[in-house]
């Protein structure tokens, strides 16, 4: 029998550990005019959407966003401008990084984590994107804060190298590195915020800014589809990446971005993303106890909340 007690969620932000590296390597390079990590994932344009890349990789970001869109689209949004180079050689590269080093830090990304050796058991490529600000270099090794956790981490060249090749990350270029990071304009947090909401409709209305692999799908229709896809069976890779990687982000994210919402007056997107990073974060424990069924639910739940927030954005 039922109490009857209804269920009333208290609603904060979320301060804690989790997968943030390019917004904690683009806060380091920022120094002492970064905003919060909230506002600077927010005006990635991460938080607004879902897809389903390839039609088998689930992310709970923008429909065709990716991290190194992500950043030059918070720099713009925070008036700031940097020097982005990439570079086939490594040689070449390693050389403009170490002169680079002469003027300050330099954002460091997309790398392959998995050549990562500092972090424990990495031992080669998994396919998974990661950045880092690199503090120097010599013919040995490269020292970077790692926002995964590792201040000073020293990194052998060859890993490092591997890494910075990025051969097995689904975007980006080898050898990318951001460095000049100039301040030309002073835009407040709130205009930043705001700043960043008309890329977001335009995604959440399954518009790209740049071309996507074959079978693709965004927002609704990818929750749909993944809910379909754990109901025919979770194969041990997939349920991996969720639990240990997109989930958590997903849920911090959207819950980050409401908090930035509610400050530039945009209540009801806000309450949307707020129902979003509850359902989100309530898949974690249903996947990880593999009860498939409940976490199917709550994508169909999930999935026509992408049209709420649209709506919510544009009528705002």
């Amino acid at each position: 029998m039922k109490s009857g007690i209804v269920e009333r969620v208290i609603e904060i932000p979320y301060r804690g550990s989790g997968p943030y590296c390019y917004t904690h390597s683009l806060a380091m390079l920022l120094g002492a005019e970064a905003p919060g990590p909230d506002v600077l994932e927010t005006v990635t344009g991460s938080p607004f959407g879902m897809q389903l890349v390839g039609g088998t990789l689930p992310f709970f970001d923008a429909f065709g966003w990716d991290p190194d869109l992500g950043i030059g689209e918070a720099l713009d949004a925070l008036g700031w401008s940097a020097e982005t180079t990439s570079e086939p050689d490594p040689d070449t590269a390693f050389a403009r990084l170490a002169e680079s080093l002469s003027d300050g830090p330099v954002l460091i990304g997309p790398v392959e984590m998995g050549h990562l050796r500092h972090q424990p058991g990495m031992t080669g490529p998994i396919g998974a994107d990661h950045f880092l600000v690199a503090l120097a270099a010599d013919d040995e090794s490269v020292t970077a804060h790692d926002p995964q956790g590792y201040p000073y981490a020293r990194i052998p060249r060859a890993d490092f190298a591997a890494a910075w090749l990025a051969e097995t990350v689904a975007y980006g270029k080898p050898h990318t590195m951001r460095t000049r990071f100039v301040q030309h304009t002073v835009v407040s947090e709130e205009a930043a915020i705001v700043a960043a909401l008309p890329r977001a409709i335009r995604r959440l209305s399954g518009e790209t800014d740049t071309g996507l692999p074959p079978g693709t799908v965004g927002n609704g229709d990818a929750a749909l589809a993944l809910a379909a896809r754990i109901e025919e069976g979770t194969d041990p890779e997939l349920r991996g990446l969720l639990v240990h990687f997109v989930v958590r982000l997903g849920a911090r994210r959207t819950n980050d971005a409401a908090t930035c919402l509610r400050r530039v007056g945009h209540e009801a997107a806000a309450a949307v993303l707020t129902t979003q990073a509850r359902l989100i974060g309530s898949l974690q424990y249903d996947l990880v106890v593999e009860d498939d069924a409940r976490a199917a639910a709550t994508l169909r739940t999930l999935a026509p909340t992408y049209e709420d927030l649209r709506r919510a954005l544009t009528s705002s």
